[in-house]
């Protein structure tokens, strides 16, 4: 049965829902609190929460009917706007200011910002890759902490993308090593081989380039015992997948641990401590130099 029986609503909208859909929204909520150190999350990440802790039904209906209350919901003001990722809409913005003091007051902004490039001294350039635009955010709020840069691997079908990937690696002079979030399943699985194999055939470094798959694995599938789901008997890719499992069938905080345990095991630790102390004693001379020219 569908959600909805008449016309869509418009903006803002009231909305009283059933008992049994109350009951989700509220699942929901507990759900957006739990892991409100990792929001926006993305509709199916809040889907394998509910069906992990609640008895919501793990199905395509399911979840296209989890998508409507959703939506419902945010227009009628239950749950915030910005706390569900939604991708497919981008924005350019300028830059401009209302005056020289309001330009100099960003710069001091700028200065109390002030970080080191943390990868700039490191032994390893680390990459990651993620294959759902909707998680990106997530995974670079750990990445941030290390300076590494996070791509969205969704578009690598792109020959223009894997090329620019394989120029960016032979800018380093320096080993690089490519992480990859994605799900596991056979087209998760033969994009990323199809991507390591492109990117690497396309590189002249001459330094090490690997390329490694932190999630999701059949380890982590078995260690959290994540949902998994028959791989399409008509799909012949993927080395014999039988069990497929989505990345975001992992609980947000978990995600975020083996992402950081991942990072952890590719760089000097002693070098990051030591580019934090610099750049403590950097910001502090940033903005005692702007509060000076501020005050001139």
């Amino acid at each position: 049965m569908n959600v909805y029986k008449h016309a869509r609503p418009k903006g803002f909208a009231a909305w009283q829902p059933q008992s049994a859909t109350a009951k989700v929204i509220a699942d929901v909520k507990s759900v957006i609190e739990q892991y409100r150190d990792h929001l926006p999350l993305t509709v199916r990440q809040i889907f394998y929460r509910l069906v992990a802790t609640t008895n919501y039904p793990k199905t395509d209906r399911g979840y296209a009917n989890l998508c409507e209350y959703l939506v419902r919901a945010r227009r009628a003001g239950l749950i915030a706007f910005d706390v569900i990722r939604d991708d497919g809409w981008t924005k350019t913005s300028s830059q401009g200011w209302l005056s020289t003091e309001d330009f100099l007051h960003a710069v001091e902004n700028s200065a109390c910002q002030y970080r080191r490039d943390r990868q700039a001294n490191q032994p390893v350039r680390v990459l990651i890759l993620v294959e759902a635009a909707g998680m990106l955010p997530q995974i670079q709020r750990v990445a941030d902490a290390y300076s590494i840069e996070v791509m969205t691997s969704s578009g690598f079908d792109s020959l223009t993308a894997k090329k620019q990937l394989a120029d960016m690696i032979d800018a380093e002079k320096r080993p690089v090593a490519v992480l990859h979030v994605g799900d596991y399943d056979p087209s998760g699985v033969c994009i990323f081989d199809s991507v390591a194999a492109d990117v690497q055939a396309f590189t002249r470094s001459r330094h090490a380039v690997s390329f490694e798959r932190i999630a999701i694995t059949p380890a982590q599938i078995s260690v959290y015992k994540l949902p998994t789901a028959p791989a399409k008997k008509t799909d012949r890719r993927g080395n014999g997948i039988s069990d497929t499992c989505q990345a975001e069938a992992l609980p947000p905080d978990v995600l975020a641990l083996e992402i950081q345990r991942a990072i952890e095991a590719k760089i000097d630790r002693d070098i990051l401590e030591n580019d934090i102390a610099e750049e403590r004693h950097e910001r502090d001379e940033l903005i005692e130099a702007v509060k000076a020219l501020r005050a001139a």
